[in-house]
Parts: C-alpha cells; sequence; structure tokens
C-alpha cells in the first residue's frame, strides 16, 4: 500500500514596520499592523478560505477516507483572531470532522532549535497548549521551522513526552541510495522519521502554472500515474509513504486559482482512491501501518525544505542574517530575565525566521522566492529595520 500524506504548513509573521533610527528610545511599535491585517485579509479570501471549503467538500465526499495535516503557527492563529476571525472557524470546522491532523512545531516559527535550546522547547510547549486550547488535540507529531532538522533536533524532540514522529526532508545528500518513500527512525531508534518527497510536492507546490514546464499542465490523471509507478520496485509488501508537504499557501495565493489548482486537487483524491493499492493517511499513521522495522537516519548537519541548497543558508548565508541572528540570541536571554510577558512577547515575534529570509542577498530563482516573500525593497532594509528594533528593544531593558 502507498499512503499519500498531504501535509500543509499554515504561517504569517508580524512583518516589521520601517523603523528608523529616530524610532529608537521614543516608539516601541516594531510592526505594521497595517501590512500585516492586508496580508492576512487578502490571503484568506485567495487561499484559506475557499481552499478550507474545498478541503471539506472533498472530506465529506469521500467520507473520511480523504485525510490531510496541518501544522499552524502560534503567530498565524494570533493574526487570524485578530484580522480575519472566519478563517479561524474554517479551520475549526475541518476539525470537527476528524479527517484533520494538527502537529507541533515551534509557536513563533522561530530558529530556536539553532540556538537556545530553552527557548525553543518553551516554544514547542507553548504551540502544544494552543493546539490542545484551540482544537482540542495534543500533537504527537512535529515538525520543525521550515522542516530544519538534525540529530540534536530529534535529541530534544524526544525529551517532551507524547512525539513519536518527526518530519524533514527528504535531501538527496542524506538519502544518498535510500528513497524518502519509506518511513525512518531517527538516528537513536526513538522517533519515526518522515521525509518530504520533493519533487512531486514541488510539482505542486512551485511548477504547477509555469507554461514553460514540460509537464505542464498537471492534471490529477497525470499527476495519480506518476505516483502508481513508485509502487513497482516495492516487491516485499512493504508499506510507503509519499509525503507531499507544502505551504497551504499554495493553493489560490502562490498558485493562482486562475492556474487550475483548485480543479486539480478537486479531481486528485478519486483518481488516487480508485487504485485499491494507494490511500490517504496522516503522519501519525504511521505509526500503526508500518510494516517493517525502520532504518534509522543520520542528520549530522542541518537540512530544511527552503531554496535549492536545502541547508541553512535561507536565513543565515550572508554577514548581514548572522549578525541579526547573533545580536537576536544574544539580547534574549536579559529578555527572558527580565520578566516582562510584554517584552518576552515582542521579542519573540521578533525570534520568527521569516525576518531572516527577507535579509537573503541570493541571486538568480532562489533570490526570486526571496523577493517575492519580502516587503521590503532590498534585504538591507529588513536589516535596519530588524536591528533598530533590537536597538530600542535592549534599552526598554535598562
Amino acid at each position: 500500500m502507498l499512503n499519500i500524506v498531504f501535509y500543509f504548513q499554515v504561517h504569517q509573521p508580524y512583518r516589521l514596520r520601517p523603523y528608523k533610527v529616530l524610532d529608537i528610545g521614543t516608539d516601541h511599535n516594531y510592526f505594521d499592523e497595517r501590512l500585516n491585517r492586508e496580508v492576512v485579509r487578502k490571503v484568506g479570501d485567495k487561499c484559506y478560505l475557499p481552499a478550507n471549503r474545498m478541503l471539506l467538500e472533498l472530506i465529506d465526499r469521500f467520507e473520511g477516507r480523504f485525510k490531510v495535516a496541518f501544522s499552524i503557527s502560534g503567530v498565524a492563529i494570533e493574526q487570524f483572531r485578530a484580522y480575519y476571525p472566519e478563517v479561524l472557524a474554517s479551520f475549526h470546522e475541518l476539525a470537527r470532522t476528524g479527517c484533520v491532523e494538527f502537529l507541533g512545531e515551534t509557536y513563533y516559527h522561530s530558529l530556536t532549535a539553532l540556538f537556545d535550546r530553552d527557548e525553543f522547547i518553551s516554544q514547542v510547549r507553548q504551540h502544544r497548549s494552543l493546539m490542545e486550547a484551540e482544537f482540542g488535540v495534543r500533537p504527537i507529531v512535529f515538525r520543525n521551522t521550515e522542516l530544519i532538522y538534525q540529530d540534536q533536533i530529534a535529541d530534544l524532540i524526544w525529551e517532551e513526552e507524547g512525539f513519536k514522529v518527526i518530519l524533514a526532508e527528504g535531501a538527496d545528500k542524506v538519502l544518498c541510495w535510500r528513497k524518502p518513500l519509506y518511513a525512518y527512525h531517527d538516528y537513536n531508534h526513538r522517533l519515526f522519521l518522515l521525509l518530504k518527497y520533493y519533487t512531486l510536492s514541488d510539482d505542486i507546490a512551485f511548477r504547477f502554472s509555469d507554461r514553460g514546464w514540460i509537464e505542464h499542465p498537471l492534471t490529477a490523471e497525470k499527476f495519480v500515474s506518476w505516483v502508481d509507478q513508485l509502487t513497482v520496485g516495492e516487491n516485499g509488501g512493504r508499506n510507503l509513504f509519499l509525503n507531499l508537504f507544502m505551504d497551504f499557501e499554495t493553493f489560490g495565493e502562490h498558485q493562482w486559482e486562475d492556474s487550475g489548482i483548485f480543479g486539480f486537487m478537486r479531481h486528485l483524491p478519486g483518481r488516487v482512491l480508485e487504485k485499491p493499492h494507494l490511500a490517504f493517511a496522516w503522519p501519525s499513521d504511521v505509526i500503526d501501518i508500518v510494516n517493517y522495522d525502520p532504518e534509522p537516519l543520520s542528520f549530522t548537519e542541518p537540512v530544511s525544505w527552503a531554496d535549492s541548497e536545502r541547508d541553512l543558508s535561507a536565513w543565515l548565508d550572508n554577514e548581514i542574517q548572522r549578525n541579526a541572528a547573533e545580536a537576536f540570541f544574544a539580547l534574549f536571554p536579559r529578555v527572558r530575565a527580565n520578566g516582562d510577558p510584554e517584552l518576552l512577547a515582542t521579542a519573540r515575534r521578533l525570534s520568527t525566521s521569516d525576518h531572516f529570509y527577507y535579509m537573503s542577498t541570493k541571486y538568480f530563482q532562489d533570490g526570486d522566492v526571496h523577493k517575492y516573500f519580502s516587503p521590503y525593497d532590498a534585504p538591507e532594509q529588513g536589516y535596519l529595520y530588524y536591528i533598530n528594533a533590537l536597538a530600542d528593544l535592549e534599552e526598554r531593558l535598562g
């Protein structure tokens, strides 16, 4: 059996406003509320509301045989509450179907796993509490920010009682001759490890509307024919896992409605379920349906799902990115020791990975993606606003 595992990331950062040097010490409002509201409302109309309606229709049509998983950052939920409550209500409606799994992550979609072990655990616990309060579930599957993963992160997650599965990028440099279709264990044999099948995931998330792509247009029938071929080499009866991981904003925002992305998704489950050896599964289902002893994989260096390198270079490649990250994580222990909950929440919003992503100076295709997401005219602009905000935060600490 080949199990298709759809996992969607839902995240919106608190973008910084043009915070100038003269604002330091006089204005403590770092975030662009107007822009953040506009983005949430726009993406809500183009993606979240219509895509959630589509998923509800599919779940109802296939009577529980169609399943998906979401990881929703805490800062996204905060903004849904503030700017577009109907979006949050639509996720609640999906939750009530019993066909959606909610995953754990860092509340602030942060890089803390790389810099501050204690803060990382705090944000994981905070997000888990949010999932319990918001959706009545306690996640047992974890995905780190941007699928950043290495062996040490598995160790940290193992210490948090109840997590049993972790997601990661199916990076060629780690897999070598292996396939991302199998379930694996972390290097210590303690957690199940599911790896993104990046080629087929990116066919939907990135190449779907590219008219220069040799496979354009991508239809549900064509996609399922590719999926069907993946089972040919498996003669041992082992259950496979086709892990299709992508931003939820793929639907209607990154791939616009007129590209046909919604029609593709509406037709896909029916084409899949016509095949008796194909099914849909949650990430957590691996615990019960894996029928072999998974091989352990060691990730000695961090990998992610971002950019062609699939490493940390999307956030920590250049001097300004590294300087901003080092400045933040040097200051943060003082914020935590201060004990002011407002300052702590503000600082944690500054830990969000997007701030460093916007400072990227990459070129070519990766650079184009960074520019697409950035609200700033230049990476240096994002860096200056960020460093100025840190300077004001430090001044407030006294």
